[in-house]
């Protein structure tokens, strides 16, 4: 064989000079993304992220649950063409996923919030702001807006949603309220499982605060991940944004600002002021799902944070069939916690669920490249839910839905 011969076999790919480029190459699924981001953050922060309550039991617990389904295919099926769009909470959407709320993000990387949200415009896809963010309400709505257009990927519709905790400082809550309305945010979560925070042992060894600390720890950490720190020092301080002019507030702080007390009346109240579509996060069995829509919520969002909250809380995905039984085929259902996958999403939709919302999954994007690193996780969830639908012989998200429970073997 001629050496032209073995070059035409042979393609040696080009060495990419944009280190972020090449590590977001070599990165296939969720899994890579996360080594990724473990090998560049500080492990304070990478514990952050990746860590859980008490003894992580319902962390490992919500990834296990889903991966207790198994596929039956249907065979024989055109899925040349598969239709991954779907509406919920009033909107159509690309893909069946929404970005959940995560606090501190910029802790992660400096694009932070304002990183994510792009990403998600471009996708499509609904972006939710948290309570504890470190960019403020008015700057992502602002970012999104003037968000300029490319050839190669044009900025889809901006669909932002806000995240409330419930606090103490019930002026405080109806401030943060009204100027989401105001910066045109199109869907208030309410999150009610966190009312105290959670025992996060990792963040506890870690010694883990906002703003960080100089310890001797974190000068360690300054040595090993020089990358990092040099980023974040260039970049403004990492605070609560949303806060700004209220009294300073560290992680271990944030308790003091929950209220312990909330009620269904508060949820009420909610619905009267918040002029937009309303969702319940939290791990709601089929009870409290029906109490939430009884006080006018427009849809669910089942959640057990994450792990993060209440250790050894039921996997969020078990309760999807008995609440959508209990709340009709007209109320939205978002699952979370656990989803590294886009057969998980698949899963999800399949048991009676909307949509799916994430957060490890692309924060670990964040931590691997920044904007680009979230623009990658949402393609490969995008690529593993259109391959998956295809695999199992479904055309659309509507079928799958209508099919529903007969392609699942549960296989506990």
């Amino acid at each position: 064989m001629r050496a032209s011969e073995i070059r035409d076999l042979i393609r040696v790919k080009p060495f990419d000079l944009d280190a972020t480029r090449r590590r977001l190459s070599a990165c296939h699924d969720i899994a890579d993304l996360r080594a990724t981001g473990a090998r560049l953050i500080p492990r304070p922060v990478f514990d952050y992220v990746d860590g859980g309550a008490d003894e992580e039991l319902s962390l490992r617990a919500n990834t296990r649950a889903f991966r207790q389904f198994r596929f039956q295919p249907r065979t024989l099926v055109d899925v040349s063409e598969p239709d991954t769009a779907t509406a919920f909470l009033g909107s159509v959407a690309p893909l069946p996923l929404a970005l959940a709320p995560t606090g501190y993000t910029r802790m992660m990387h400096p694009g932070g919030e304002i990183a994510a949200a792009r990403a998600a415009q471009r996708h499509g896809l609904p972006y939710t702001l948290s309570t504890m963010a470190t960019t403020t309400i008015e700057e992502v709505a602002s970012a999104l807006s003037r968000r300029p257009a490319g050839p190669d990927r044009p900025p889809g519709s901006t669909d932002l949603w806000f995240q409330l905790y419930l606090l103490r400082d019930r002026g405080l809550n109806k401030e943060l309220v009204d100027r989401a309305a105001a910066a045109e945010y199109r869907v208030l979560v309410v999150t009610v499982d966190c009312f105290v925070t959670g025992h996060r042992t990792r963040d506890r060894r870690n010694g883990l605060v906002i703003p960080p600390e100089l310890t001797a720890r974190t000068l360690l950490s300054i040595a090993s991940k020089p990358g990092y720190w040099t980023r974040m020092l260039r970049s403004p301080a990492v605070g609560f944004a949303n806060f700004a002019g209220h009294e300073a507030v560290t992680i271990e702080g944030t308790g003091a600002l929950f209220n312990p007390a909330i009620t269904w009346d508060d949820i009420a109240e909610l619905r009267g002021r918040w002029p937009g579509r309303l969702v319940v996060k939290g791990p709601l069995g089929p009870e409290d799902a029906a109490r939430a829509v009884a006080v006018g919520a427009d849809g669910v969002q089942l959640s057990n944070h994450g792990g993060r909250q209440l250790d050894r809380t039921v996997p969020p995905v078990d309760m999807i069939a008995a609440v959508r039984e209990t709340v009709g085929p007209d109320i939205s259902v978002l699952v979370d916690s656990g989803i590294r996958h886009g057969s998980d999403i698949v899963v999800a939709l399949a048991l009676g669920a909307d949509a799916c919302a994430i957060g490890r999954a692309y924060l670990y994007g964040l931590m691997a490249g920044g904007e680009a690193g979230v623009d990658k996780a949402l393609d490969i969830l995008a690529a593993q839910v259109k391959r998956t639908m295809q695999l199992l012989g479904v055309r659309s998200v509507a079928e799958l839905r209508s099919l529903g429970s007969s392609l699942l073997v549960n296989g506990r």
